[in-house]
């Protein structure tokens, strides 16, 4: 009988859920091990014995958050060919983070960066860059079709789709008003849709 890795097994997966949605909603810095250890319902030393430390907690739960982020796109680019269709599925990821009172996890770290250990700044830059990658690749390839229009480059296009996303999910979070950002959604497509002038 083999012995289960540390962070593997049914109580790890709980507990990344947990620290996923409290990390979310409150901050990395404002959730304690003991926080989690609580929701979930177990002893702090048992937590540790998942997880080492925060760090490691941390650095999971980025890793996790872009595998499933990634599957998304790959989703998105086996069901949608259209390039505004896909803009559309992509902004609907954060629609509905933010729908469930969450906010997207990388974001959310982002804004704690500097504070945070090294192996976990290096997975939320991979996280950003993976998004980034993929929305300069379904632009560039709108532009080619003349489907997509934007001013720049792909690639500027791109981080002009992300940091809008990240920071009218933000600002819509501040008001609790999830229609802010679906505003900005629309705007954004409406906008991608014409040739710029």
């Amino acid at each position: 009988m083999t012995t289960p890795r540390r962070g593997s097994g049914a109580t790890a997966a709980r507990v990344l859920d947990t620290a996923e949605r409290l990390v979310q909603t409150r901050g990395f810095n404002a959730v304690s091990y003991a926080d989690i250890a609580a929701e979930v319902g177990i002893t702090k030393a048992a937590l540790h014995y998942h997880f080492h430390g925060k760090a490691e907690l941390g650095a999971a739960l980025v890793n996790r958050y872009t595998a499933r982020f990634t599957a998304a796109l790959e989703a998105i680019d086996r069901d949608l060919t259209a390039t505004p269709a896909k803009i559309a599925a992509y902004a609907g990821i954060y629609v509905d983070v933010l729908r469930d009172h969450r906010m997207c996890l990388c974001g959310m770290l982002a804004a704690e960066y500097q504070t945070l250990p090294s192996p976990m700044q290096n997975a939320i830059v991979n996280f950003f860059d993976i998004n980034e990658a993929w929305l300069e690749a379904v632009l560039d390839d709108g532009q080619q079709k003349e489907s997509a229009h934007y001013r720049g480059s792909a690639r500027e296009a791109a981080r002009m789709i992300i940091g809008s996303l990240e920071g009218a999910m933000l600002v819509a979070r501040l008001h609790d008003d999830v229609t802010r950002l679906e505003i900005t959604v629309d705007q954004m497509l409406t906008t991608l849709s014409h040739p710029t002038p």
